[in-house]
């Protein structure tokens, strides 16, 4: 196996899955954000977002609260300190796989 191939074969499965990509990018410029943001900016329909936000939770990349804000139900989301660590990870080895 090349060079290239290995750093692709290795690149976290978790977060390489194309709807959980877009909501930890969107996350990691972030402090937090409520659950109707991700779900109009990601596209994804409610059911798709709460599986993905639920395989990071459980991998330990995102943190999800359930607050009020008034009377009014509220999910917050936040990367953790091990997924900001798994996306700077995930990003320098695709930088490393398409630069060579």
């Amino acid at each position: 196996m090349n060079e290239q191939a290995r750093s692709i074969s290795m690149l976290d499965r978790v977060i390489h899955e194309p709807g959980r990509l877009m909501i930890v990018a969107m996350l990691s410029g972030i402090e937090e954000a409520d659950f109707l943001f991700l779900l109009h900016e990601t596209g994804l329909n409610k059911g798709t977002l709460s599986s993905h936000l639920a395989r990071l939770e459980e991998a330990g990349y995102v943190e999800i609260t359930k607050a009020y804000r008034g009377k009014v139900p509220q999910t917050l989301l936040k990367l953790t300190r091990a997924g900001r660590k798994a996306f700077d990870q995930y990003r320098k080895m695709v930088h490393q796989a398409v630069a060579r």
